[in-house]
């Protein structure tokens, strides 16, 4: 299949704003982002106001300075009337078979506790048999659509809700960890609609907000009948992301809370 290079939708029409937007974002001044890509102010400026346009390599340097998400980077170019650079593929396409083979690795030798592949948006791509195991035995996995997505699978009354113990403080952490974990530091429109999506389920809008945690990590707690089934996650990205779909997946491995203490030898 071949690799497609695509980029998301321009929040405003022009490179400038564009430039602008994530400059605000950051809490830059003109001159911070200038001294940062090597460029003068008064060439920024006009950038900015639309009286100069920016050479290629000049925007490559300002995202990284600024560091923009790859699939916002093509649409800072396609701004400028440049080509989109970044390549989106999905993820059995030759041009991923090497980080396709890790994954897989991964999710295989994390067995026998769950292991979760996700996407920018928190949709779920690839599994280990554990984690099939462990949501299934607590819900009908085929009563939702796929890609299943985790943070709605999670607010859903119909879907792990019921099943998640103190759920309210729970997700009042996984809220935070979504803007913690956004690509970019940044919360994108599509997002946000799935953030408004979330607090519009029973009770999702008045969350407590946790300020003083008891311990380094926020675990999670499966009731499986009379099983209390506790959990921690680590989660794994690509070091060095150079096309959209690298950046954006995220590797989830959940380790037991009180792991069974191991035979003597």
């Amino acid at each position: 299949m071949k690799s497609e290079v695509t980029a998301s939708e321009p929040h405003v029409s022009s490179v400038g704003d564009l430039l602008r937007y994530w400059r605000g974002q950051r809490g830059w001044s003109q001159l911070d982002l200038a001294f940062e890509g090597g460029t003068s102010q008064r060439h920024l400026s006009f950038v900015e106001s639309g009286r100069s346009v920016p050479s290629r390599s000049l925007l490559v340097t300002l995202s990284d300075a600024l560091n923009v998400p790859l699939r916002e980077r093509n649409a800072l170019l396609l701004a400028a009337g440049y080509a989109p650079v970044y390549a989106e593929t999905a993820l059995d396409d030759a041009t991923m078979k090497v980080v396709s083979g890790a994954i897989d690795q991964m999710l295989r030798n994390h067995e026998p506790h769950p292991a979760l592949l996700m996407d920018r948006y928190w949709n779920v791509l690839r599994t280990n048999t554990a984690a099939t195991r462990l949501f299934g035995s607590l819900i009908d996995l085929e009563a939702f659509a796929r890609p299943r997505n985790l943070l709605e699978l999670t607010f859903d009354p119909a879907g792990l809700r019921p099943h998640i113990e103190d759920w309210e403080n729970f997700a009042a952490g996984i809220l935070q960890r979504v803007r913690r974990e956004a690509i970019g530091l940044v919360i994108d429109p599509r997002l946000q609609l799935l953030l408004d999506k979330l607090r519009r389920y029973p009770g999702a809008n008045h969350l407590p907000v946790s300020t003083s945690p008891d311990g380094p990590i926020l675990p999670i707690t499966f009731l499986r009948g009379e099983e209390r089934l506790s959990y921690f996650s680590l989660v794994t990205t690509i070091g060095t992301p150079q096309t959209v779909t690298a950046q954006e997946l995220r590797l989830e491995c959940m380790f037991p809370l009180d792991p069974p203490p191991r035979p003597r030898p």
